[in-house]
């Protein structure tokens, strides 16, 4: 046996979170069966009933294999360069196909085990007499292996071209997130063309696994308003596995000791730089990004300068780069309104905008506050912040408001959409001050929760896939129970499951359809300002803790 696949896999094996992960998974899917199984003497014969529960587990399995696995190979070859190790592996006899093979052998290992723990629900989905549309449990098996190994072998790319294990993670989580639902977009806005740039979209969202298992479920038609599509599974099978192929050889080929040098550009000064290159340079950074910062105010708090020139997101030409960045997206977004505003209507455009702004919320509050406190400890510079005499208090107000500020400025990137959605109906201001207001307890409720998370752990690659996983379960989670309403779930249940879910109550406040009917607000914002002093207080004692001696 390979040496790397017994030390992986033996590795993951031995967590004591991993075995709460198995047994928790394995858990939730026995309860969704029961809660479907037939009470009494009676049994659907129709098969009705079962399909409802196989759609909702097939739809939670999927779920999981987006959001969980993706964290694993991310984090295995940087880790290895990290520690050091990586160079051992290189020297080893070991030839690089052994070292990868042996890297994504132990991860879809792991992966394959947590799909077994779920066979006994999906066997009892089958003896209920559930099937799926085309080719039933089989099918959706042989569908998440695909996505299994799809997602794998991107992560374990991204692990060999990061350097740190929270740039890996946010990296695979962005690039798991624009292929899974952006390359849906294409499709939606040309569906229905014959011409090739439709028949191009077409094909470009077949490297989604979303399509597929819908199509599977007997959902195939959701989202096509009356239009037939091709089936997809094969397609994403076949442009899956050659996907996969391609990452493989990417990662292979970098699987040499020149993954170990970092060479860095020599770089040009402003100054030396042509007069046209000096005034692009100006107008793009408005301030030269290589001055020499000054010195900090006395007024200002040190940890939050720290935080600022320290970490990536935080320094001035980032920061200045990101303004950048929302500018172009504004503009971009501004004419995606006003032409879907045109063939949607204002509630389909509200949505797409709410729910781009909650996705750039969940992608990059974990990243940036999981790693407060849990990269300190793990770098030992906590031990420094204790000799301060700077108060629990402070560092706390320091390290929340270093996220604040990238998160406001992605915030600000699609305000321009809603100017113009208020210009083309000005009685939705209204509602366009309630969606900010749900957008504002959602960012606050990410880095509250974000924070609470990584204060628990000592490793930042730990903290931030644990807060990823949670913020994740808690603003997708009950859109599953959401997905399922009226079959099985009756309205009550699932207003109850969005109460607690700070992006439907968004989606609510934009009046998108299928949340209209729920009255989520104001309750939400009440829960979710509960939840945010809850986690306020915790996050204060538990730096308390932390800064007292040993």
């Amino acid at each position: 046996m390979n040496p790397i696949i017994r030390r992986e896999l033996f590795a993951l094996l031995r967590q004591r979170r991993v075995i709460a992960l198995q047994l928790l998974l394995a858990l939730a899917c026995g309860l969704l069966v029961l809660l479907r199984w037939p009470t009494g003497e009676l049994a659907d014969l129709s098969g009705g009933r079962s399909q409802e529960v196989l759609r909702l587990f097939a739809y939670g399995l999927l779920a999981c294999v987006l959001l969980v696995v993706p964290a694993f190979p991310a984090t295995s070859l940087v880790r290895e360069k990290m520690k050091g190790t990586l160079a051992l592996l290189l020297n080893s006899p070991l030839s690089p196909w052994s070292i990868y093979l042996g890297k994504l052998a132990g991860v879809l290992g792991f992966s394959v085990i947590l799909l077994l723990m779920t066979v006994p629900a999906a066997a009892a989905c089958y003896a209920l007499g559930g099937m799926g549309s085309q080719g039933g449990i089989l099918a959706l098996y042989g569908l998440l292996g695909v996505a299994l190994l799809q997602l794998s072998t991107l992560g374990l790319l991204v692990s060999s071209r990061c350097h740190t294990t929270d740039g890996a993670l946010r990296l695979t989580y962005a690039l798991v997130l624009a292929l899974s639902v952006l390359t849906l977009a294409p499709h939606a806005l040309l569906r229905g063309g014959t011409d090739p740039l439709a028949q191009a979209a077409e094909w470009l969202r077949c490297l989604s696994p979303i399509p597929p298992v819908l199509e599977i479920m007997g959902h195939g038609q959701v989202g096509t308003q009356g239009l037939g599509d091709p089936p997809v599974a094969g397609r994403y099978a076949l442009l899956g596995l050659l996907l996969s192929a391609g990452f493989a050889v990417a990662t292979v080929a970098r699987l040499n000791h020149r993954l170990l040098d970092r060479a860095r550009p020599a770089g040009i000064m402003t100054e030396d730089r042509s007069a046209q290159g000096r005034l692009v340079r100006r107008l793009f950074f408005l301030v030269d990004p290589q001055r020499r910062s000054g010195a900090a105010s006395l007024w200002l708090n040190p940890v939050l300068v720290k935080e600022f020139r320290s970490r990536r997101f935080g320094r001035w030409h980032w920061t200045l780069r990101l303004l950048a960045l929302s500018a172009i997206l504004s503009l971009g977004l501004s004419t995606i309104a006003t032409t879907g505003a045109l063939g949607w209507g204002i509630e389909t455009v509200g949505a797409a905008l709410v729910l781009f702004q909650a996705a750039l919320l969940v992608l990059f509050t974990p990243s940036l506050a999981a790693g407060l406190i849990s990269a300190e400890r793990e770098g030992g510079t906590w031990l420094l912040l204790r000799m301060t005499p700077l108060s629990s208090g402070s560092i706390l107000r320091a390290k929340l408001l270093s996220v604040a500020w990238p998160l406001f400025l992605i915030l600000c990137a699609t305000l321009p959409g809603y100017v113009v959605l208020m210009t083309i109906q000005p009685e939705l201001i209204p509602q366009v001050q309630r969606v900010l207001i749900c957008l504002g307890m959602t960012a606050l409720f990410c880095v509250l929760l974000s924070a609470a998370v990584g204060s628990l752990f000592r490793a930042a690659a730990t903290a931030t896939t644990a807060a990823y996983v949670l913020l994740l379960a808690i603003c997708v989670g009950p859109l599953l129970v959401w997905l399922a309403r009226e079959a099985p779930f009756g309205r009550d249940t699932v207003r109850a499951a969005l109460l607690i879910n700070p992006v439907a109550a968004t989606l609510q406040a934009a009046e998108t359809p299928g949340f209209t009917q729920y009255e989520l607000l104001p309750l939400n914002w009440w829960i979710c300002g509960a939840a945010c002093v809850v986690l306020l207080v915790f996050l204060h004692v538990r730096v308390w803790q932390l800064v007292l001696p040993e």
